[in-house]
This record gives C-alpha cells, sequence and structure tokens, in this order.
C-alpha cells in the first residue's frame, strides 16, 4: 500500500480502500491512537458532510465532476421506489468496473478498473473499455476470450467462489461469467449515501 492511500485511510477511515482492512494497519491505527497526544478539533457539520462525500467519492475511485454528476442525477430521479440517496448507491454499484470487484475478478476496485479500462471483460458478448459503463438487470459479463490466459485471470474459478457476490449478482464459476439480476439493495455502512445527497442538496 502506498503512503499516499494510508493517509487517505487515516484521514476518512479504513473502508476506504480494500489494502487498509487489514489486522496490520488496524494495530498502526491503535497504536497511534494511544501515543498521539494533541487533541483533536472538533469537526463542524459541514466538515463531517464532507469527509462522507470523500469516502465515496475515494473509495469508488471517482473524479469530483464525475461523482457530482452521478449525484445530480440521483437527485433528479423521480423514483417511487427508490430515494435520491439509494439511487445514488444502486448508480455506483451499476459500474462495470464495480460488478467486477464485487463478483471477484478483482480484489480491489483500481483493479478492477484498470481490468475494464484494458478491455479484458465483455457485456452482453462485447467487448468494453469503459469502467463506468452502467448495467442493468439482465446484462452479462464475462472475461474476454483472448485475456483468460492472463496471469490475472489463475485460479478465478476459486477466486470467484470464495468472493461471496451480492445476491442481484448471479456468477457462474464455471464459465466465468456474472449476470446481473436486478439492483444493488444494502449498502456498506460505512458509506452514509444520505448525508451525501443531503450536502449536495444545501
Amino acid at each position: 500500500m502506498t503512503k499516499k492511500k494510508y493517509k487517505i485511510c487515516r484521514r476518512l477511515g479504513a473502508g476506504v480502500f480494500e489494502q487498509c482492512q487489514s489486522p496490520k494497519f488496524m494495530l498502526s491505527q491503535a497504536r497511534r491512537a494511544k501515543t498521539q497526544k494533541r487533541r483533536r478539533r472538533r469537526v463542524t457539520d459541514y466538515g463531517l458532510a464532507l469527509i462522507e462525500k470523500q469516502k465515496i467519492r475515494v473509495g469508488y475511485g471517482l473524479r469530483e465532476r464525475q461523482f457530482r454528476n452521478y449525484v445530480q442525477k440521483a437527485l433528479s430521479s423521480h423514483s417511487k421506489v427508490a430515494t435520491p440517496a439509494q439511487q445514488l448507491f444502486q448508480i455506483l454499484e451499476s459500474r462495470l468496473d464495480n460488478v467486477i470487484y464485487r463478483a471477484g475478478y478483482a480484489h480491489t476496485r483500481s483493479l478492477a478498473r484498470q481490468l475494464a479500462s484494458h478491455g479484458h471483460f465483455t457485456v452482453n458478448g462485447k467487448r468494453t473499455t469503459v469502467p463506468s459503463y452502467q448495467l442493468k438487470k439482465g446484462d452479462v459479463v464475462a472475461i474476454r476470450e483472448g485475456s483468460k490466459s492472463r496471469v490475472v485471470f489463475n485460479e478465478i474459478g476459486k477466486r470467484l467462489k470464495a468472493a461471496k457476490a451480492p445476491n442481484w449478482l448471479s456468477v457462474d464459476e464455471k464459465n466465468f461469467t456474472t449476470t446481473v439480476n436486478g439492483v444493488a439493495e444494502s449498502s456498506d455502512p460505512f458509506f452514509n449515501f444520505q448525508s451525501v445527497i443531503e450536502f449536495y442538496s444545501k
């Protein structure tokens, strides 16, 4: 893990990057808390909301403008079954790179984004190089035939089986395919999507 990511995890929390969710990082954080003598200043409500926004933006690997566009899309949605916060969560989870990560093809979102941009995956049989591609119910994601022999996909069947994909995704460990069954339902409690919606609504 790079020093830059380590600093971000210390500021925003271990849930931002998968590499920070390790016993080693948790131990270092506990030691740091014990040795830290100076008192932290009280964070304002605006500051707290800004931190929550940064958690999601950094966690999903998005640029500020891109993230803001997703928020605006969620706010302008007139869905009767999902709140703007739920809409934002579903939009982010429906990205191709996130589905690649959730299904278990990659152990981090950053790696998933790289694999997608390099064209190692197909959507409904067509090679796709756009990590932000929005998937919908019925779409099938698969490793491109010419990419299956790549080192990064060694023992991919075992990794897919061990990944425990969410129930809105159906993973075929034998054929290395993933089908989108619907929309994401419950978000990671580390991310506060409602706080972000309120932040942009002011």
